[in-house]
């Protein structure tokens, strides 16, 4: 497998944004996997899923966002995205990074994965560029109500009149993120809601990139993507005959325990959207690709990308 790594100026005109790129060393490359990875973590943790891919014939590519890995000035600006536009900028930086690989490999079928606060990113594409996509991967997402994210923005907004947009609230945190891992509470170590695996938790706590606070201007670009995806105005825009996968762990809190994911593939499917896949893995929690039964997840997602090519 060969990996190279390069960078393109961001949407906001100001940041390098830190891309990677991974692909066979030799043979006919088959189709492309773009990856958009989650909150609070960067790309290049997909390296085991991207080297599988790999050896099915696939390229790889990804970016860190705004905010996080690579993609900042400085380790201040982890979980901050934009001053203004945010959730707009993150869009548009996955979209130069497709027309960027697209303009090198003409003609191949490409695809995206979206994770967790990659999956609601994602989602916000299709509506504005998934007449380009081959198909797409949702993994981890979940729903959230209008009112939720309204009273979020609200708050973000109020505190950040008085602290600054830069400002990490334990109380916005705790409101977004607070209630992750109660359901583990009884294991050890604040990863638990991640996976099983507890060597990848672990580590996970442990690594800079991943134990950083958002910012009010990070929660608020969230709150803000969330309120967009869930207009059915922006849903209607999504592509039709599109194939879409949504897969996710049984015991995933950000999908409400599978419960929130059946919601999204059915609002979907009301918008008339006709190639709809939802699998969940039972005992499975928040990282499907970091758990234990990671393989079969892998063979899963490649088997269906294969099968919309």
């Amino acid at each position: 497998m060969k990996k190279s790594t390069f960078q393109f100026l961001s949407a906001d005109k100001k940041t390098q944004i830190y891309g990677v790129k991974w692909e066979p060393d030799q043979g006919e490359i088959r189709g492309i996997l773009q990856i958009s990875h989650g909150m609070v973590e960067y790309v290049e943790r997909y390296e085991d899923f991207a080297g599988f891919m790999v050896q099915q014939g696939f390229l790889v590519a990804g970016n860190d966002h705004l905010g996080h890995g690579q993609s900042v000035t400085s380790q201040e600006q982890w979980g901050y995205f934009a001053k203004k536009n945010g959730s707009d900028i993150l869009i548009e930086d996955l979209n130069h990074l497709q027309r960027i690989i697209q303009e090198e490999y003409k003609g191949i079928p490409y695809f995206i994965l979206g994770h967790s606060m990659g999956s609601f990113l994602l989602r916000k594409y299709l509506s504005k560029y998934g007449k380009g996509l081959k198909g797409a991967v949702i993994m981890g997402t979940g729903t959230h109500s209008d009112a939720a994210v309204i009273l979020g923005k609200g708050v973000c907004r109020l505190l950040a009149a008085c602290l600054g947009w830069n400002y990490r609230s334990k109380l916005v945190d705790k409101l977004a993120m607070g209630g992750y891992n109660r359901r583990f509470r009884h294991e050890d170590g604040s990863g638990s809601w991640l996976t099983k695996d507890k060597e990848i938790a672990a580590a996970y706590v442990r690594e800079p990139r991943c134990s950083f606070k958002f910012t009010l201007n990070g929660h608020y670009t969230i709150f803000d993507t969330i309120h967009f995806i869930n207009q059915p105005a922006n849903i209607s825009r999504i592509p039709k005959d599109l194939p879409l996968l949504f897969v996710a762990g049984e015991d995933d809190p950000v999908g409400n325990y599978g419960a929130g994911v059946k919601a999204v593939c059915r609002t979907y499917k009301k918008a008339g959207i006709s190639d709809i896949t939802c699998r969940l893995y039972p005992k499975d929690r928040h990282e499907i690709l970091n758990e234990l039964d990671r393989d079969k997840v892998y063979k899963d997602i490649c088997k269906w990308v294969k099968a919309k090519m």
